[in-house]
């Protein structure tokens, strides 16, 4: 009796965009590293789509080298260029894949509300979520998803402003928010970035009273990346099945081929003995 043993899983890969300040960094690093203490039998590897090395299609061949399979979570907070265009690309070869990225996610306007609790927000203060901008469409579905659930959350009205790729702008929107401001309200940015960085930075510049911190570190991240793993792990092992079923079939077919052939190529040889025999049996008689 034969025992199957349970492969080992796929190799994590979490891509982030990349920083030059080092706390970014760290508030990046913190996600992971709080993956590895909630599955320490995950290989946990870590890659960049600029700014930043090692490049995620690196991280990718080096992980299908020692694993044969591997993930890629998008440290993102929604779909954009990244995710279609160099992530995609890292994966576009048998054994990887590309999870979704972190938003849109409760989990994560959780954090806001907290954050938001942090910097003081007061009642007649309003708020201008603030998230980095793609020319995707659906990075703008994705981040009105979460406006309205903020928004939900603090039982108030949640304006959004981009740092680029979409409008309006950040400094337009806190603007906008100040021109219908209550008296002794403030305009708050809900920061909807992952970390301290470039965007961060200008978010700080926009014009408002108060600026939340980023998301990261926060426990509750490194939650949502496994959901990302996992459920693009499972497709993996599917897509990795479906193949391995269809090489054997083909397999298979390749030896029915084979047998075909050879019993094909048989019949006129055992024609021809038979034809043989009954000359020599003729031959036989005569002589008798």
């Amino acid at each position: 009796m034969t025992s199957r043993t349970t492969p080992a899983p796929p190799v994590l890969v979490g891509c982030s965009h990349g920083t030059d300040d080092a706390e970014g960094r760290r508030a990046i690093a913190s996600v992971l590293d709080a993956v590895r203490v909630a599955r320490p039998y995950l290989d946990v590897r870590e890659a960049f789509v600029d700014v930043q090395t090692p490049e995620v299609a690196d991280v990718v061949t080096g992980a299908l080298a020692d694993a044969d399979r591997a993930v890629v979570v998008p440290l993102l907070l929604s779909v954009g260029f990244h995710t279609g265009v160099d992530i995609a690309g890292a994966v576009d070869r048998p054994g990887a894949a590309a999870a979704a990225p972190l938003g849109p996610d409760e989990r994560l306007v959780d954090v806001l509300v907290d954050r938001l609790t942090g910097a003081g927000l007061g009642p007649d203060d309003a708020v201008v979520l603030a998230a980095a901008g793609s020319s995707v469409p659906a990075a703008a579905a994705a981040v009105q998803e979460v406006r309205a659930a903020l928004a939900r959350r603090l039982g108030r009205e949640v304006a959004v402003g981009y740092g680029a790729g979409a409008e309006p702008r950040v400094p337009d929107a806190v603007a906008a928010a100040r021109a219908d401001l209550a008296p002794g309200g403030r305009v708050v940015i809900a920061s909807y970035l992952l970390a301290p960085g470039f965007f961060h930075d200008r978010l700080l510049a926009a014009g408002a009273d108060v600026v939340s911190d980023p998301l990261a570190p926060d426990p509750r991240l490194a939650a949502v990346v496994l959901d990302r793993f996992d459920a693009a792990a499972t497709g993996l092992v599917g897509q990795v099945e479906a193949s391995t079923a269809a090489a054997a079939a083909a397999a298979d077919r390749r030896r029915t081929g084979r047998r075909r052939r050879a019993r094909r190529a048989l019949v006129p040889l055992v024609a021809g003995v038979a034809a043989t025999a009954a000359l020599v049996g003729m031959g036989r008689r005569t002589e008798g």
